[in-house]
């Protein structure tokens, strides 16, 4: 027998040694086929999905997420969710963050036209005295929003009696903010190139028993 021969025998023996030996340790595998876990279906059963269920008298995770938990204004928010079941914080808060953008800006370009639905008759009213002291005082106000580097919710009530809830935001802004003579666009005071922080605490407040899920602002402050 030639030798070249001889020893493409004594290779293929080889391998079929370690195939063997391999097939001991790690089982046959055709293709790509995933561990299965103790427990766990067979890859033709579909999957299940996982059940979550919420513990009677757990803490609810959407308020105690933003305020503290057993607080006065966590037990207002639970008592908003009671008559409201619609409503969340987490969304609430992210509607004020839009809010709080779009109020700032058209209070500081003067108009009060596009926000009035958001504003409480009061605070629409002392916005347009501002707004009427710029135009006596022959000036515009031109604002860039940069961004939102914080917002918490600082307190929160409820009237049982009226069934109205109400929530204070703390907001910290950036903007730019430059004050301009109507006529010249003389800057009067003010850098369009620096970034300023503001700070406003801003109280929203909703009828939770409307069907109408809009909130206003009711009061502003610092």
């Amino acid at each position: 027998m030639e030798p070249a021969v001889i020893q493409l025998l004594i290779l293929a023996g080889i391998a079929v040694f370690l195939i063997l030996r391999l097939r001991s340790v790690l089982g046959s595998r055709d293709g790509f086929e995933q561990t299965r876990l103790p427990g766990e279906a067979p890859a033709a059963e579909p999957a299940k999905k996982p059940r979550f269920e919420v513990i009677e008298g757990g803490p609810d995770t959407d308020i105690t997420d933003h305020v503290p938990e057993g607080s006065d204004m966590a037990k207002a928010l639970a008592k908003m969710k009671a008559v409201d079941p619609d409503f969340s914080v987490d969304e609430f808060l992210q509607g004020a963050r839009g809010a709080y953008e779009m109020i700032l800006m058209a209070f500081e370009s003067s108009d009060l036209d596009s926000i009035l639905p958001f504003l409480s008759r009061d605070v629409f009213n002392s916005f347009d005295d501002v707004v009427q002291m710029r135009e006596q005082q022959g000036v515009r106000v031109d604002a860039t929003f940069v961004g939102l580097r914080e917002l918490s919710i600082v307190d929160a009530s409820f009237d049982k009696a009226t069934r109205e809830g109400e929530i204070t935001i703390k907001f910290v802004g950036e903007l730019t903010s430059v004050v301009r003579k109507t006529d010249s666009g003389e800057v009067v005071e003010g850098d369009p190139n620096e970034i300023k922080r503001q700070k406003d605490v801003w109280t929203f407040a909703r009828d939770m028993s409307s069907d109408s899920p809009n909130w206003k602002l009711v009061a502003t402050g610092e």
